[in-house]
C-alpha cells in the first residue's frame, strides 16, 4: 500500500486549485441512471470513489467516457443489468445512491448494502422507509436491498416523506427518486449540504420540476421522463476546507481558486477566531497565518452538526490545528459515534488530546514531533497529512487510500505550495 513521507516545518506558498466536489459528483453520475439521453458532467474529480461508481454504473451498461478535456460523459439508454453487486461498493457507502434512480425509472432494483468508512452506523433505513412511502415494497436478502413496486403500480408514486433523521444520501436518493414519480413529493426534514442543490440543479436542466432545494423542505413535481443535460460538479468545499487548516497551521499565504467562501462559513468563523486571515477574492479564497502556530493561533471549541453548522467531515483536520494552537478546546462529534480514531494516531505525533465519549478535549502544545502513522478514514487521513506539515522530522502516513479516494492529487497540490511531502508506492 502507498505511504506518504512528509518532513514537516514548511510554509505554504502559492495558489492551489479546488476539485469538484466528491459529494456532488457521486449522486450527479447516478442521476444518469434517470434517463436514456446523455448527461455531460465537467469539474469531475479524479478520485478513487469516482473511479468505483464509474465501474459500477459500467458493470449496469452505462456508457462513461471521459472526453480529452476532462468532461464525463454518460449513456443509460441500454441497461443489461439493475443491480449494483457487493463486490463493487464494498468500499463505498454512496453506492446506495443507485437505488432510488433504477426503481424509478425501471420499477425494480437489487443494490448491496454499502460499505465505506469504519466511522460508525450509517442507516439506510431512511431511504427504505422513504421509497415505501411512494410504492415501492423492498426486502433485505443476503445483504442485498431488493426493490420493486407495489402490484398494481407502473411506476413510483408522490408522497409526503418526514425522515426521522437528516440525512444526505437519503435526501439524494428520495430527491432522485420523486422526479419520475407520479404526483407530488414533499421531502421534510432534507438534508441543506450544498451538494443537494447542485444535485437539484442537474436534475431541472434534465427537465425536473423541483422547488426548495438547498432547505429542509423539498417540493417535487413528477415528470414522465428526463432529457439529457450538461452539468458543472460544484467545487469540493471539504478540500478547500482542508486547505484553509493547512495553511492556517503551517503558516504561509495561498489562494485557493474556485474555493466557496459561502459553503464554509462556519470552519471560516472558526479559523478566523482562531486568528487567520482569510479573504474572499474573484473565483476563491485567499488565506494567510503566520508560523509558528503556537505563536498566534488560539484554540477553538466546536461542535459538528448537520449543515450550515460546522461539517463533521472538517472535525479531524481543524482538531490538528487545535493541537498547535495556544490554549485548550472542547471538540464535540455529533454525527459519527467513531470519528475520533485519528487522535490515538495524533497522540503518537506528541498532541495532548483526551476523549470522553463524544467530546475530546484538546490542549494545545508548542510543536509536534514526526512518526509513523496510519490512516483509519478519509477525514482521518487528511489530519494525519496537515499534522505531519507541522511536525518536525519525518512523518510517514500509511494506508493512503483512504485519502485517494476523496482528494485529488492531494500531495502533487502541497508539494506545488512548497510542502516537502512524497509519495512511496
Amino acid at each position: 500500500m502507498d505511504k506518504l513521507r512528509i518532513r514537516g516545518g514548511q510554509a505554504l506558498q502559492g495558489e492551489v486549485a479546488i476539485a469538484g466536489a466528491k459529494n456532488a459528483a457521486l449522486p450527479e453520475l447516478c442521476a444518469a441512471l434517470l434517463t436514456a439521453d446523455t448527461v455531460t458532467l465537467s469539474n469531475v474529480p479524479q478520485l478513487q470513489d469516482v473511479g468505483t461508481m464509474l465501474k459500477l454504473i459500467r458493470h449496469m451498461g452505462v456508457v462513461a467516457t471521459r472526453q480529452d478535456n476532462g468532461e464525463l460523459v454518460l449513456n443509460a439508454a441500454d441497461l443489461h443489468t439493475k443491480e449494483a453487486p457487493y463486490e463493487l461498493v464494498k468500499t463505498m457507502r454512496a453506492s446506495v445512491l443507485a437505488l432510488g434512480p433504477l426503481l424509478a425509472r425501471f420499477g425494480h432494483a437489487k443494490v448491496s448494502l454499502p460499505g465505506g468508512c469504519a466511522i460508525g452506523s450509517r442507516p439506510v433505513d431512511q431511504h427504505i422507509k422513504g421509497l415505501q412511502a411512494m410504492g415501492a415494497v423492498i426486502d433485505v436478502e443476503q445483504g442485498y436491498m431488493v426493490a420493486r413496486l407495489k402490484p398494481g403500480l407502473t411506476r413510483l408514486q408522490g408522497a409526503r416523506i418526514a425522515t426521522d433523521m437528516v440525512t444526505v444520501t437519503g435526501t439524494e436518493n428520495l430527491l432522485m427518486a420523486a422526479c419520475l414519480a407520479h404526483g407530488d413529493t414533499v421531502l421534510e426534514n432534507a438534508a441543506q449540504e450544498p451538494e443537494i442543490p447542485d444535485l437539484a440543479e442537474l436534475l431541472i436542466a434534465m427537465g425536473a420540476r423541483i422547488s426548495g432545494h438547498g432547505s429542509s423542505r423539498i417540493h417535487i413535481q413528477g415528470v414522465d421522463a428526463l432529457h439529457g443535460a450538461h452539468h458543472q460538479v460544484v467545487s469540493d468545499r471539504i478540500e478547500a476546507g482542508t486547505f484553509l487548516c493547512a495553511v492556517a497551521a503551517t503558516g504561509g499565504d495561498v489562494v485557493l481558486r474556485h474555493a466557496r467562501g459561502d459553503h464554509l462559513e462556519a470552519v471560516i468563523d472558526k479559523l478566523r477566531d482562531a486568528g487567520a486571515q482569510i479573504d474572499a477574492m474573484d473565483g476563491g479564497l485567499r488565506v494567510r497565518a503566520s508560523s509558528p502556530a503556537h505563536s498566534h493561533l488560539k484554540a477553538q471549541s466546536f461542535r459538528t452538526t448537520e449543515y450550515p453548522g460546522f461539517p463533521t467531515d472538517m472535525q479531524a483536520q481543524f482538531m490538528v490545528l487545535n493541537a498547535v494552537a495556544k490554549g485548550s478546546a472542547k471538540v464535540t462529534e455529533t454525527i459519527f459515534e467513531n470519528r475520533f480514531m485519528h487522535v490515538n494516531e495524533l497522540l503518537r505525533l506528541g498532541a495532548h488530546i483526551s476523549i470522553d465519549g463524544k467530546v475530546a478535549m484538546v490542549e494545545g502544545v508548542p510543536r509536534l514531533s514526526g512518526a509513523t502513522v496510519m490512516a483509519t478514514d478519509l477525514r482521518a487521513s487528511a489530519s494525519l497529512v496537515i499534522a505531519g506539515l507541522v511536525a518536525s522530522g519525518e512523518t510517514v502516513v500509511d494506508r493512503i487510500y483512504h485519502l485517494d479516494r476523496g482528494y485529488d492529487r492531494m500531495e502533487d497540490k502541497l508539494r506545488a505550495l512548497g510542502a516537502d511531502i512524497e509519495r512511496i508506492r
